[in-house]
Parts: C-alpha cells; sequence; structure tokens
C-alpha cells in the first residue's frame, strides 16, 4: 500500500498517463547507478521521477554546474541535481564514484544515451562509475509501448563492458520511448 503523500503522484502515472508500474524496489537500489532509458523525450524525466517517488527512492543527477545559480541552483539541488565540471570529463567517473561512497543513499540516475536524439553509442561513464564506486547498477525502464515503467534487474559490474553491455541490450530491447524511432533499441 503506497503512503499517503505519494497518492497523487500514484494517481497521475495510473490516471492521467496511464502507466502500469511495477513497484517492486530491489535491495540496493537505494545506492547504485541507474540506468534510465529509453530517453527521447523530457516526458521520459516527468514519468521516471513520479515512478521513483512512488517507489520512494530520490534520484540524483549530474547537471552542469553553470546552471547552479540563484535561484536555480537551490531548486536543484533540492530535486538532487548533483553539480558537475563538465571541463574535467574525464575525471568526472572517479569524482562521482567518490561522491557515492561517501554517501549513506545516493541513487545516481543516468541516460546513457546522452541525449533525447537518436544514437547508436551509448556514453560508457554509467559503467566506470558504478565500477569505481564498487556499487550495482540497476536498469529502469519506461516502455511507452506498454505503458509500464519500473525498476528492472540488477548488474554487476564484471569489467568486461562488452559482455556486461550484451546484458543491458538483451534488457531494453524491443523496448519503445515516446517517440518512435529515437530509441535505438527498439
Amino acid at each position: 500500500m503506497s503512503r499517503p503523500k505519494h497518492r497523487f503522484q500514484r494517481f497521475l502515472l495510473e490516471k492521467v498517463f496511464h502507466f502500469q508500474v511495477d513497484y517492486n524496489v530491489p535491495p540496493g537500489a537505494e545506492k547504485c547507478v541507474m540506468v534510465f532509458a529509453p530517453h527521447t523525450s523530457m516526458w521520459d524525466f516527468v514519468i521516471g521521477r513520479l515512478v521513483l517517488i512512488c517507489l520512494e527512492l530520490k534520484p540524483n543527477i549530474m547537471v552542469k554546474k553553470e546552471l547552479f545559480f540563484f535561484p536555480l541552483g537551490p531548486v536543484l539541488r533540492h530535486y538532487g541535481a548533483i553539480p558537475v565540471d563538465r571541463a574535467s570529463a574525464v575525471r568526472l567517473p572517479k569524482i562521482m564514484a567518490q561522491t557515492i561512497r561517501q554517501s549513506e543513499r545516493l541513487t545516481l540516475m543516468i541516460a546513457p544515451e546522452g541525449t533525447r536524439k537518436l544514437v547508436t553509442n551509448w556514453k560508457r561513464g554509467f559503467y566506470y562509475i558504478a565500477q569505481a564506486a564498487q556499487v550495482p547498477i540497476f536498469l529502469s525502464y519506461i516502455d511507452w509501448k506498454t505503458r509500464r515503467a519500473g525498476i528492472g534487474p540488477l548488474m554487476q559490474c564484471t569489467g568486461d563492458y562488452e559482455k556486461d553491455f550484451e546484458q543491458i541490450v538483451a534488457f531494453y530491447k524491443g523496448m519503445q520511448g515516446k517517440y518512435k524511432g529515437l530509441f535505438n533499441l527498439e
């Protein structure tokens, strides 16, 4: 049974947006890297955020540090944004891994497509962050074709990105983003 403060979000998801949500939260989702896909629209963020609120997870996202000016900065921080310096992109996985290790709870949500446009090669940073932080990767999803959303399986980094990525592809294969044709695994 959902807590009263989440009734409105659940109403929005189920009655307004017509999404069926898998309310199972796997153990370990409180401190992890969470892959978020497909990501073809800003609506994916809205639906994904509502899903995670209903699952009682407070996701964190990386946002370029230039956006942390007043009054936007405090609002971004309130919603879990972590400022990052894009100029130090090479060091970013190590910096984020250290942030995760030092936190009691941190669900770092990353859209590895990196954009809402069609891409064929996902960015690998999510994998390297999880590997360096020694935390699991969870595969979260929003499938607009079936109108289902939730958190899928846990993955542990083996150190063999190509092999591990095959498992990720197998999970997301056939899912559809809000805008058909913009997700490379449809």
